[in-house]
């Protein structure tokens, strides 16, 4: 039996085949697939590694696990699988010492390593061919993306040759490097999404459905992480209000009075600048664009404010005495002292939570996004979490603060839309 008599379909979840066609057309470099338990997206990874080296001439493969004796039992058993499902096992030979799996028709290979020193990798050489895919498996399991990035320097050849393909489960955490760096938008990177409500139900089997039916119905937020592959957070979130979406041309068209803010950046601290709109009918804040840069001059902070503001009033970080409003009022920009005083972060921070829904375009604000997801409670060294907000990685929150100022010291709360009973 050959591969061209299987039906894909029969092996591969309708939801990968904008991820294949996509690496099939060399849409991108990096492919980060994120998903659920059963989400079968390492099936789908392997399926698409061992046809692309038998259709492409001098294609080969190699394949990550952050610790080396990880890999028998888990990608290279998933490509040995995807070899036996696609009806080519006759085509295959594995050297047992090594576990490379090897296509006997042109010799090219699969290759597996543990990126225990990323710095190993630098010694790979193929005899002929090239790396056409590189998979990490379990993303999470990494240090870091430098790491990663040390191990692609060394493989990733010119545009379109190398699909770097990335799965894992999201970490809990939205402090999480993989999910920090997943949500930052990036030219020549897609991040696919998956669950195994995607997959045919009977590729699951009837225990597994009833399993995560019965997680679902006592542990909602252990179903959304471990089923959904959502970053649930570690139950600190100080807003549980923030929704991280592509705000609609709709929407912008619609929005009404804008405000701005500026936090000023001090040594290695950036400077981080905001432009929102606030609907307080809907009790709701739309976050819409955003300038974040460390070392950033007055004369550029100007220019970039312009760019995004057509005169309003700027709310501006006055922790320097006034100096940056005064900076900023040289250049043309319409600036104004932030009204700072004892309990102001802490109001500004309590009146943010209290409204329904902060939205945030994480195409135009990925740094917002990623602060406002990731501002937690701190915890002791028992696990409990500290009552005070916490200072640090809020640059973007207290633009958004200062943006909002006059409305949040006007002593107007949020106004409910909601029927008391």
């Amino acid at each position: 039996m050959t591969s061209n008599a299987i039906r894909l379909s029969s092996l591969v979840a309708p939801i990968f085949s904008d991820v294949h066609r996509a690496i099939k057309h060399h849409q991108y470099t990096h492919y980060w697939l994120k998903g659920g338990r059963a989400s079968t997206k390492s099936s789908y990874v392997s399926i698409e590694i061992v046809q692309g080296i038998m259709r492409t001439p001098g294609a080969n493969a190699i394949v990550y696990r952050k610790v080396a004796n990880t890999l028998r039992n888990s990608v290279v058993s998933q490509c040995r699988w995807a070899i036996h499902m696609l009806g080519v096992d006759d085509l295959w030979q594995i050297n047992k010492s090594t576990f490379t799996l090897t296509y006997r028709p042109t010799g090219q290979a699969i290759y597996f390593s543990g990126a225990d020193d990323p710095e190993k990798s630098k010694g790979i050489k193929l005899e002929s061919g090239y790396f056409a895919y590189i998979w990490f498996e379990e993303l999470s399991e990494f240090n870091c993306l430098d790491d990663i990035e040390t191990i692609n320097r060394s493989i990733i050849r010119g545009a379109g040759q190398t699909a770097a393909i990335y799965t894992y489960n999201p970490p809990k955490s939205v402090n999480n490097w993989v999910n920090a760096e997943s949500l930052l938008p990036r030219a020549d990177r897609l991040v696919h999404h998956s669950t195994y409500l995607d997959v045919p139900p009977e590729w699951l089997g009837e225990q597994f459905i009833k399993e995560a039916a019965a997680v679902k119905e006592c542990n909602l937020l252990k179903y959304r992480w471990a089923y959904l592959g959502e970053a649930t957070g570690t139950g600190g979130a100080v807003f549980d209000n923030v929704q991280i979406r592509k705000i609609t041309y709709e929407e912008r068209a619609n929005i009404g009075k804008l405000y701005d803010g500026l936090d000023v950046g001090y040594a290695v601290d950036p400077n981080a600048y905001v432009v929102l709109d606030y609907n307080p009918a809907l009790r709701r804040v739309m976050i819409l664009d955003e300038f974040y840069a460390q070392h950033a001059s007055y004369d550029r902070l100007a220019d970039e404010i312009k760019k995004r503001n057509d005169g309003r009033y700027v709310t501006v970080d006055s922790a320097d005495g006034g100096r940056s409003v005064d900076e900023l009022i040289d250049r043309g920009i319409r600036a104004i002292g932030a009204r700072k005083g004892p309990g102001s972060v802490d109001h500004g921070l309590h009146w943010l939570q209290d409204l329904d829904a902060i939205i945030i375009d994480p195409d135009t604000c990925p740094n917002t996004a990623r602060e406002f997801a990731g501002y937690e409670y701190e915890q002791d060294r028992w696990g409990n979490f500290k009552a005070a907000y916490p200072d640090r990685d809020n640059h973007s929150i207290d633009a958004v603060r200062y943006a909002l100022e006059t409305v949040i010291l006007s002593g107007v709360k949020p106004v409910t839309t909601r029927r008391l009973y």
